[in-house]
């Protein structure tokens, strides 16, 4: 008994470890080398910058550091906060970011420092206090005007952003265990700057990043903890009037956070007999090494039409993600990021790809553990910026993958070679 739950300690160690690196500004994507397709002169003046604002929406417990900034821990906090905070990118000045962006040289843009965090809305604690009347059980009306305030407040500070760049559309990332908060926001500013800043950044960050032998599990009941907190930062964020789109990138254990929240938002449309695309006004959906049950997926996702709330999803998958493959045996059950042919057949694959839109994109030729490739592999990231910037499926002129035999399409390592046309030329970005 004891032999095994060393064993066991050691294998989640070892999938915590694999997922646990140093964010960098990553090297450019395909995409971008040799000077082309970088959407400079569509980056609102405001926001070129080396040192932009990236927001958050957080549950994790928060306390003050010497000079009054908020510190975010693996805690868990009943109240989500809405806060901005800048992130610092290792280049001089704007002109030497965007070369580097386009021809990067084999050069890093060194740490991304995530400086100047500050909570801009901070809501009450959940649950609200409830009262019974004739048999309905309601909040008490106190009690919700209280977060209606807070809902208010977090409305208006992203408006007052929407308004100052001109982005419309938002987009989101959702991490995985073993992120911390700076991690967090780091990563999506990679995201977010090779997409061409032509939206606005949220980082949904909840509680993860415990350590020791037991992490992945805490960090996974932690995932579970902060769904409510995400249902309502989605349902916030999609009242806003001059949201146009919002895109979704989650990786890792972040997309049961986000398939969750999603997924009850869309039971909840439903019943108010509301489109549910019309009113989350999700678009793009992005899931990266997902760590999701495949099994779970087709009876909680795919049993409720999940699909029909977006564009298109994308999933990535690695069938040698190594992280992934301790997952599967730490659960006993397959993993949707490590999917192969065996476990999702030819004619489902079809059926997913022209009735829900649904995408498995298989990539290839992944150096080290292949968990993180989709922050840090320059055809992943090509792939994921033109799924983001033209809203093209896959195997078009603006996506060009290639089919598979089994139904998966192939993203090689020098994705997109020299199919692809100059976008500026086409004007088919932003």
């Amino acid at each position: 008994m004891l032999r095994n739950v060393i064993s066991l300690g050691l294998s989640v160690a070892l999938l915590t470890a694999c997922v646990a690196r140093e964010v960098l500004l990553a090297p450019p994507p395909n995409l971008y080398l040799e000077g082309r397709n970088y959407p400079v002169e569509r980056v609102p003046p405001v926001l070129r910058s080396v040192n932009p604002r990236m927001f958050y929406v957080t549950d994790r417990a928060v306390r003050t550091d010497g000079d009054g900034a908020p510190v975010y821990d693996t805690g868990r906090s009943n109240s989500m906060a809405l806060g901005a905070g800048r992130v610092r990118c290792g280049a001089e000045d704007w002109s030497e970011l965007v070369a580097r962006t386009s021809t990067d040289g084999g050069r890093r843009m060194s740490q991304i420092d995530v400086e100047q965090a500050a909570e801009l809305v901070r809501f009450v604690d959940v649950p609200l206090a409830t009262e019974r009347r004739d048999g309905t059980l309601d909040f008490e009306a106190s009690a919700l005007a209280v977060y209606n305030d807070g809902a208010a407040a977090f409305q208006q500070a992203l408006r007052d952003e929407i308004r100052r760049t001109g982005n419309r559309r938002v987009l989101i990332f959702a991490h995985g265990v073993r992120t911390d908060f700076d991690q967090a926001i780091a990563t999506l500013a990679n995201l977010w700057h090779f997409e061409g800043r032509g939206s606005l950044p949220i980082a949904f960050t909840w509680p993860a990043g415990n350590r020791g032998p037991l992490s992945y599990f805490r960090d996974r009941e932690a995932g579970d903890f902060s769904v409510f907190h995400a249902k309502e930062f989605l349902r916030l964020l999609a009242d806003i009037p001059e949201v146009e789109d919002i895109d979704i990138v989650a990786h890792s254990r972040g997309t049961d956070v986000m398939s969750k929240a999603l997924r009850e938002l869309v039971i909840y449309h439903r019943g108010r007999g509301v489109h549910p695309k019309t009113a989350m006004k999700t678009g793009t959906l992005i899931l990266a090494a997902a760590d999701l049950d495949t099994g779970v997926v087709e009876q909680r996702l795919q049993a409720e039409r999940f699909s029909e709330a977006f564009e298109q999803i994308n999933i990535y998958v690695n069938p040698s993600d190594s992280a992934l493959r301790l997952s599967s045996i730490l659960t006993n059950s397959p993993r949707l990021g490590s999917a192969t042919p065996d476990t999702l057949m030819l004619e489902e694959i079809e059926r997913l790809k022209k009735a829900e839109l649904v995408h498995f994109i298989r990539v290839e030729s992944v150096k080290g553990r292949g968990h993180s490739y989709f922050r840090d592999n320059p055809a992943v990231l090509s792939d994921i910026v033109l799924a983001l910037r033209t809203r093209a499926f896959p195997g078009g002129t603006l996506r060009p993958l290639e089919p598979g035999a089994d139904g998966f399409w192939q993203l090689h390592p020098n994705y997109p070679l020299e199919r692809l046309p100059d976008l500026r030329v086409e004007g088919s970005d932003r």
